[in-house]
């Protein structure tokens, strides 16, 4: 067995002791055992606490107003903007736009970028693991629009073929949108590398970043991004908000993707004039109490740092792998534990995903059973669904040998 290195090892009981809900049971006697992280994560008492503390003492509308309770919500919403810059290291807070989540925050980019910069048979470059969420909004382009995509393709060990996309580079894409960090297969893609080379064929990149931002270091401007997009729920925060990050020279030419209050400078009966950045993307009453626990949620994970947050996932994944490995049945898609984070996506020869999750349930071990919202990835692989279990910073090594004790209960039961 492993064990963590003296260096980077995380006071896990310490963290653990911060989630609440970390130390219920899901029946009697049985504790709850979570790797569903990367489909949410579950949240410290300091976001709770963050939010409840506005609910309680701070409850208003933002901007305009002049009372008191107006100017603290709006002084906490614009801090929280200010801590999203910070974090992923955007040049300005005004590029930072708060959304509901990473899919708003594709959809904004492909409807009001997409349809003003895209014309018939301009390409969009994509990959094979694309979620959905960055896959249907250029479908739905393309059928408009006419625009063209194409794919960089996978290894069998789930690793972009690089060469792939330098080919296809020479058709002059307009964009390039792709995944950060796979949902499904863990892979990290080589994001600095896909970005420099989508600039020299004169391309704007779109990073999904939704299974990258919460689990190591981000730098938009290392990374040089023309756009990023996130979610709070992923990272220890809240749903219902999400963040755009965009280039303010790209933001700036982009029409407005939603109209109503705020968004406006001035509306005449006939004709309106927007917003400046960051507001002319952020139309009505935004989620304020869910950016001040994004805020608190964004703390809570610095303080850790991401670099150990990072290293604790990489030991947990490597373990993982190591253990799943022992078991004939389990195949597990995706690279080794040098290119992924804590995903393992696996099937268990002749028993049925949800079959598998629902057994790991009875015993308080809570993954995930499906396409994980990557069809196209699935068919890739011949596959209709997978068992996915994922790791986060409050994970433990003991939690993965519960996982294979689980596994070996499904051999059991299915054998």
């Amino acid at each position: 067995m492993i064990s963590p290195s003296t260096k980077t090892a995380l006071n896990i009981t310490a963290i653990r002791s911060d989630f609440p809900i970390l130390s219920r049971e899901v029946q009697p006697g049985v504790p709850l055992v979570y790797l569903d992280s990367t489909a949410t994560t579950q949240k410290p008492n300091q976001v709770i606490r963050a939010m409840d503390d506005y609910y309680q003492l701070n409850n208003a509308n933002v901007h305009r107003g002049v009372h008191t309770l107006a100017e603290e919500a709006t002084a906490a919403y614009e801090g929280a903007r200010q801590r999203v810059a910070d974090f992923i290291h955007a040049g300005s807070n005004k590029e930072v736009i708060f959304t509901r989540n990473t899919t708003e925050s594709i959809n904004l980019v492909a409807y009001s970028w997409g349809r003003t910069f895209l014309k018939e048979d301009d390409l969009v470059i994509l990959t094979e693991m694309e979620h959905h969420s960055n896959l249907v909004p250029w479908h739905i382009l393309a059928a408009e629009k006419g625009i063209r995509l194409e794919f960089i393709t996978i290894t069998p060990d789930g690793l972009l073929e690089l060469d792939v996309y330098r080919k296809l580079l020479e058709q002059k894409p307009r964009l390039v949108a792709f995944t950060h960090m796979s949902n499904v297969l863990g892979t990290i893609n080589p994001a600095k590398e896909i970005v420099e080379l989508a600039h020299r064929a004169g391309a704007v990149a779109l990073i999904d970043g939704a299974q990258s931002v919460p689990h190591f270091p981000v730098d938009v401007q290392d990374l040089d991004a023309d756009f990023l997009a996130f979610s709070s729920h992923k990272v220890c925060g809240p749903t219902g908000i999400g963040v755009l990050y965009g280039k303010a020279e790209l933001l700036n030419k982009m029409p407005p993707f939603l109209g109503g209050g705020e968004m406006i400078k001035r509306v005449f009966l006939r004709s309106f004039s927007p917003n400046e950045l960051p507001h002319k993307f952020e139309a009505g009453t935004p989620a304020i109490a869910e950016a001040i626990g994004l805020h608190a949620a964004l703390d809570y994970v610095k303080a850790i740092g991401m670099e150990k947050i990072a290293t604790h996932e990489k030991e947990l994944i490597a373990y993982a792998l190591r253990r799943l490995a022992e078991i004939p049945e389990v195949r597990v898609f995706g690279p080794d534990a040098n290119y992924k984070g804590g995903v393992a996506s696996f099937t268990f020869e002749g028993v049925h995903p949800h079959d598998v999750a629902q057994v790991l349930d009875r015993s308080g071990i809570a993954v995930r059973a499906g396409h994980h919202c990557a069809m196209p990835l699935h068919e890739k692989f011949n596959i209709a669904a997978t068992t996915r279990a994922s790791f986060y910073l409050y994970n433990t090594l003991g939690e993965v040998d519960q996982l294979i004790d689980g596994l070996h209960e499904v051999k059991r039961f299915f054998g």
